[in-house]
């Protein structure tokens, strides 16, 4: 089957969110990151590749195959330098299990909306065995074409939820004084804080931070030092770099690999 104009008409409208929804379509591009999707339990509805990279596959489960050219590839991909192969895969919809959730850490995202910013907090979660990240309202898209670039194929591996505000309250409905960890200039020092095993870590907006509407529902706040104390230095730390350092610590101090 050869690529035709209405495909790549198809393919470049997923840049866009309303066509990603439309379709319930979104791309990933990358040898690995596309034979990952393959072997996932996600639906690969269109897989389109140069000859050579299917023949290396021992078996391919997608309902399209299509074999693509360089030139063909330049048109559709939406990397800088083409790979070797795209898909184009049904956006996965998750279901909301309390008792999954609360079985551990997980994340959620209060306003994050740059999709780099995105893509970088779900690659960091799956480093540190996070599976969940829950996204609040007026979050980017994970399933943007920069965002799913950016997680270097951890979005086929970390579960992402879209929801509101209304998440809190069906938390507390749940499991009632559940921990709920966020960074603010008045918290307390997160290396002299008591930790869990199991709980949820609030990211907040790039340049606002954890918003009063989610704030409220934050029962352990935190602050990340600068050093040294009461020097000069930047107003705050980039929101995935902040997470990182919170998720790291979280690990650091409460799991038995770090411990041995």
């Amino acid at each position: 089957m050869m690529i035709s104009k209405a495909k790549i008409q198809l393919i470049r409208s997923l840049e866009q969110k309303k066509y990603r929804m439309q379709h319930d379509l979104f791309v990933i591009e990358g040898d690995k990151a596309v034979r990952e999707a393959l072997n996932a339990a996600l639906t690969v509805e269109y897989l389109l590749a140069k000859p050579a990279w299917l023949k290396q596959q021992s078996s391919i489960k997608a309902h399209h195959i299509i074999e693509i050219n360089d030139k063909e590839l330049s048109l559709i991909s939406f990397q800088k330098t083409p790979n070797q192969a795209m898909a184009l895969v049904h956006i996965p919809n998750y279901p909301l299990n309390m008792t999954e959730l609360t079985d551990g850490l997980f994340l959620y995202l209060d306003q994050v909306q740059d999709p780099g910013n995105m893509g970088t907090m779900i690659r960091m979660a799956d480093w540190f065995g996070i599976r969940h990240i829950i996204c609040g309202q007026g979050c980017a898209d994970p399933f943007n074409p920069k965002t799913v670039q950016s997680t270097m194929g951890a979005v086929i591996r970390v579960k992402t939820h879209q929801t509101d505000a209304g998440f809190f309250r069906q938390l507390e409905s749940y499991q009632p004084d559940f921990p709920v960890f966020g960074a603010f200039l008045d918290g307390e020092n997160i290396y002299n804080t008591p930790l869990s095993t199991k709980a949820m870590i609030v990211v907040g907006n790039e340049s606002k931070g954890i918003s009063d509407t989610v704030a409220q529902y934050v029962n352990r706040r935190l602050l990340i030092p600068s050093y040294p104390p009461g020097e000069p230095t930047s107003e705050s730390l980039n929101v995935a770099t902040a997470a990182a350092i919170i998720c790291a610590e979280f690990r650091r101090r409460t799991s038995c690999y770090y411990s041995k």
